[in-house]
């Protein structure tokens, strides 16, 4: 029968020379960037999050607003058209003007990136496909 003794190992005894205790500074400096690093990819994807609502919701408002100016079954104010769109999408409606049958309008959401109050703003236009730009 063969018995197998553990190897006596400098790692599990007394510490070796230059070793004091790198290891955990070491540690608690990996986890720090870690953290920095996750917490700006947060508030980068926040960024992001509310840029892309303030397209949709700019879209949407001006595509609202072009459906109402060329309506022939129900015509409205298209400014007040993209107003109400833009707001049920949780936008505000910062400008909108109509040139010819185009309605060009800008919105903007709110956000909260990394605890600084910001605005997402984007801008859209929308009008007959046959129209010039």
């Amino acid at each position: 029968m063969l018995l197998v003794r553990p190897v006596p190992s400098r790692r599990w005894g007394r510490p070796l020379a230059g070793e004091r205790g790198e290891g955990t500074v070491l540690m608690v400096g990996i986890i720090g960037v870690i953290l920095a690093i996750t917490l700006g990819l947060s508030g980068l994807m926040r960024a992001e999050g509310a840029a892309g609502r303030a397209r949709t919701a700019a879209d949407m408002a001006a595509l609202a607003g072009a459906t109402a100016l060329t309506s022939i079954v129900a015509p409205g104010d298209p400014c007040a058209a993209a107003r109400r769109l833009a707001s049920a999408n949780g936008a505000t409606l910062d400008s909108c003007r109509v040139e010819g049958e185009d309605v060009i309008v800008g919105a903007s959401v709110d956000a909260t990136v990394l605890g600084v109050p910001r605005q997402a703003r984007a801008h859209a236009r929308a009008g007959p496909a046959d129209a010039s730009p």
